[in-house]
């Protein structure tokens, strides 16, 4: 609100015409100004208008200015109220600023540049309070607004960060799967067997690491070309994480070999495991556009038993020791071997 270009509207209370169209003209030229006679044509007035301020006589035909000026501060606070008044009694003064809690007292006779210093200075005041009111509102509302964009950015952002977390978690499921066989590739698996020799430092448990490698895939590839190669080796990695146990790992670690993690699993397990493996895969049919393809598998497990410590390398040397016996022991067989 600009307080320098606003006129401010002032009612002008008294029972005498004359005295209510000297002050009509003495403040015209500084206010818009509008009269009453009496405290019910004010309370009309007042009822269908804003009034900034009210300027009252003392003594009415129908009440007393005081009821007047009571009932504006309870009904309009935010109209200033002037009394204008001939009696000078210091009662009526005292009870004027006490009880109807005026902004200005203003004595008769009065002196017309005075008078329009008091009115002035009680709209600027009142002018200055709506303001400021007025500020503190588009404040609230400017923070209001703000906060609405915050809430809305926020959930956008919400929004953006799930889409980009949903994305990593895809991009590290496909960092760490092999794209042919969906099955753990071999950074995968690796990780998977490093975490198992952690945890048995921590909790003594036996654990068994197997390398599985497919007999003379060659012949496969030169038979069915490599589509019928990764034909089969997709079979072959579904037909392996049928028959491992829900708690052990498998994983492709290149070529025609995968891996098999065990927890608590003996070398009596292991035998029992790789055997399992082996037998399903000889007996489970894969065919090939029609063709029947024979495989078979060659597997070599290392076993560190409880209590005794093994290292990544070491126990996955031991495999391939055992993977190698198993092949040049024909093939189609499984070889356990303990680490010490």
């Amino acid at each position: 609100m600009n307080v320098t270009r606003y006129k401010c509207s002032v009612l002008v209370v008294d029972d005498d015409p004359a005295v209510r169209a000297v002050l009509a003209d003495q403040l015209a030229p500084d206010f818009e100004v509008a009269t009453a006679g009496s405290v019910g044509e004010a309370r009309g007035v007042m009822a269908g208008r804003s009034v900034d301020v009210l300027l009252t006589d003392l003594q009415l035909p129908d009440g007393s200015g005081l009821q007047l000026l009571d009932w504006a501060r309870r009904t309009c606070p935010r109209t200033a109220r002037v009394l204008l008044t001939g009696t000078a009694r210091l009662e009526d003064a005292a009870d004027a600023i006490n009880h109807t809690q005026i902004h200005r007292l203003v004595l008769k006779p009065w002196r017309a540049e005075d008078l329009l210093q008091t009115l002035r200075a009680a709209g600027r005041s009142i002018l200055l309070e709506r303001s400021h009111e007025q500020l503190l509102d588009e404040l609230r509302q400017l923070n209001q607004e703000l906060e609405r964009r915050v809430a809305d950015r926020t959930r956008e952002l919400e929004g953006v960060l799930a889409q980009v977390q949903q994305k990593t978690r895809i991009l590290e499921q496909m960092a760490l799967t092999d794209p042919l066989t969906q099955v753990p590739n071999r950074r995968a698996v690796d990780l998977i067997a490093r975490k198992e020799l952690l945890r048995r430092t921590r909790t003594p448990a036996p654990l068994a690491v197997g390398l599985v490698d497919a007999d003379h895939f060659k012949r496969v590839n030169t038979d069915h070309l490599q589509t019928g190669g990764d034909f089969v080796l997709s079979w072959l990695a579904r037909v392996l994480a049928e028959g491992v146990r829900a708690t052990d790992s498998i994983g492709r670690v290149g070529g025609e070999e995968f891996m098999v993690v065990a927890p608590d699993t003996d070398p009596v397990g292991a035998a029992a495991l790789g055997e399992r493996l082996r037998s399903r895969v000889a007996a489970a049919p894969c065919d090939y556009h029609g063709r029947p393809v024979p495989v078979t598998i060659s597997i070599g497990f290392a076993v560190a038993p409880a209590g005794t410590p093994a290292g990544f390398e070491q126990i996955r040397e031991a495999a391939a020791a055992a993977l190698k016996e198993a092949k040049d022991g024909g093939r189609d067989r499984c070889v356990v071997r303990s680490v010490h």
